[in-house]
């Protein structure tokens, strides 16, 4: 016999049974209950001649990446009956005209009169199943969520006072975890590719949470082997600076150097690409698709701030990682564009994101930022991806307390409208009134996510579960633990906790010598009482 050799999947499956029936048809559905629990009993749909199709919404209470498994029993009918299953991150996606644009939500099917059916590949928490043919009776025995997803521990922890910053840090690692499927894809319902900007938020908070997952190398492996030089990652010139931004946290966190001797050859090509596109002086001209992120994606001001931002960062992490692999001539070089750039002053911008990115890239004065741009309505024109990047120059000029405040407010305020795992952008304006995602469309109110969004993420075709959202969980674990690496592969570590308002906080943090476990306690004098117990071979950097 000659076959194909099989293709391992990283991924297992498992079975969910739904929480709670949120919505049945006032006609045609019976002992809807019996679908919660597991039974012999069955839940029976027909539909009288003349009557509209009955329906059935089910909840299985958490975002989920998988489809839906049909058992339905014999039934009086004994021929299969067509039928129709919406799936949904919200009850009103499943309610309502799901989106079909990355992977189909909205099915017409036939289901066997005896047997299994099994449909869908996407991101949901709700599914909706309609009987469309008139005279036919259906039973169903179970409706079960097929759960597809990598067995992963979580390496890394964290706990504090404040229970709404746990629920939080546990979001932004599910939101990731689910993201992790064949590679690390931005989202599960939309955007389940190999987007390399969106990838470094999910790189960092992998490192905090799951430690040296192969998933990171095999993406930014991925794109790298479809991207070839002089082309831009994704299209976009500044995700190519992302991937060696990527590369960079991989290193510092790990130090494979094996892993970083493979990339030899492209990054120093790529260093070159953008250190032509610095003029003399010191004014980035990168080509391709210009762009940061879809918020500030209409404000040319902004990108161009950002971007001189980003080529600064880019240059030096690169030149950072030359230095390892022995590529002294183009370390030296992307230090010598990278100074130039720094001192080049772009016009004046609003917007919040690019003076964090100028921060970070030493730019500008932490303290100057945030007093002047950042701390100013602080819940407002920020975004869930580069939301991370404004908590990390906050946290450089000592603002922990900030920081704290705008994630309870508005990553929190996810959670509030019964957000499971965060999503692709959030506004805390649309939330005045809103029915939640677990809540049935009310007339009068807004809807959270049928009536909002904009650019690439209007209404329905907004992402529920994006990667590039979980970045507060890899900066609680940095900023309040404390702890990150002041050596390539944590060999040394810095240990800077800071509570903020916080009584305590505890958690771990995976390193290739062993996980490193911190408490840190609020002393009667106001102090921060620290115990860490450090693996072999680490130390703390004076």
């Amino acid at each position: 016999m000659t076959y194909s050799e099989p293709i391992p999947d990283p991924r297992v499956r498992e079975f969910m049974l739904p929480v709670r029936a949120l919505w049945t048809s006032d006609h045609g559905v019976s002992n809807a209950a019996c679908l919660l629990a597991r039974s012999d009993d069955a839940c029976t749909m027909v539909r009288a001649p003349g009557s509209e199709p009955p329906g059935i919404l089910l909840d299985f209470g958490v975002e989920i990446h998988g489809g839906v498994r049909f058992d339905v029993p014999a039934n009086s009918t004994g021929k299969p009956a067509r039928v129709r299953v919406r799936f949904g991150e919200s009850a009103s996606e499943a309610m309502g005209e799901p989106n079909n644009d990355h992977t189909i939500h909205d099915f017409e099917m036939l289901l066997p009169w005896m047997g299994h059916q099994e449909v869908g590949n996407t991101g949901f928490r709700f599914v909706r199943l309609d009987l469309l043919e008139e005279g036919v009776e259906i039973s169903l025995r179970q409706v079960l969520a097929v759960f597809l997803y990598r067995p992963l521990e979580r390496l890394g922890d964290f706990e504090c006072s404040d229970e709404r910053l746990n629920r939080i840090w546990d979001t932004g690692a599910y939101t990731v975890h689910l993201c992790m499927q064949d590679h690390l894809w931005d989202g599960i319902k939309r955007d389940r590719l190999v987007w390399i900007g969106d990838m470094h938020p999910e790189t960092c908070v992998i490192a905090s949470v799951f430690g040296d997952s192969d998933v990171v190398p095999a993406s930014l492996d991925y794109v790298r082997d479809r991207t070839p030089l002089p082309q831009w990652m994704n299209g976009i010139s500044s995700y190519s600076m992302w991937w060696i931004l990527c590369h960079h946290e991989w290193w510092r966190r790990f130090a494979d150097l094996d892993y970083l001797r493979q990339q030899r050859g492209y990054l120093s090509d790529l260093l070159r690409q953008i250190g032509d596109r610095v003029g003399p002086d010191g004014c980035e001209h990168l080509d391709g698709h210009r762009f940061l992120e879809w918020p500030t994606a209409r404000d040319a001001t902004a990108i161009d701030y950002g971007l001189q931002a980003l080529t600064v960062m880019a240059l030096r992490a690169g030149a950072e990682l030359c230095d390892q692999i022995d590529e002294t001539e183009i370390a030296s070089s992307a230090r010598e564009v990278a100074q130039r750039a720094a001192t080049f002053r772009r016009p004046p911008t609003y917007s919040k994101q690019a003076h964090a990115l100028a921060a970070l890239a030493g730019m500008a004065d932490p303290v100057s930022v945030n007093e002047q741009h950042l701390s100013l309505d602080p819940h407002r024109g920020i975004s869930t991806f580069y939301g991370y990047y404004v908590l990390q120059a906050r946290a450089m000029a000592g603002d922990i307390q900030g920081c704290l405040d705008l994630i309870r407010r508005y990553w929190g305020g996810m959670l509030d409208m019964g957000a499971t795992t965060f999503w692709e952008h959030f506004e805390l304006d649309w939330t005045e009134g809103a029915t939640r995602i677990d809540e049935l469309p009310q007339p009068g109110r807004p809807d959270i996510h049928a009536d909002f969004g904009d650019h690439c993420f209007v209404g329905l075709r907004h992402s529920l579960c994006h990667g590039w959202a979980a970045g507060p969980t890899a900066w609680l674990t940095e900023h309040v633990l404390g702890i990150a690496p002041a050596k390539p592969g944590f060999a040394c570590i810095n240990l800077n906790p800071r509570l903020g308002d916080l009584e305590w906080a505890r958690g771990s943090v995976p390193t290739p010598h062993g996980v490193i476990g911190v408490e840190v306690t609020r002393a009667e004098d106001g102090s921060e009482d620290v115990e860490i117990e450090l693996p072999e071979g680490v130390e703390i950097a004076e």
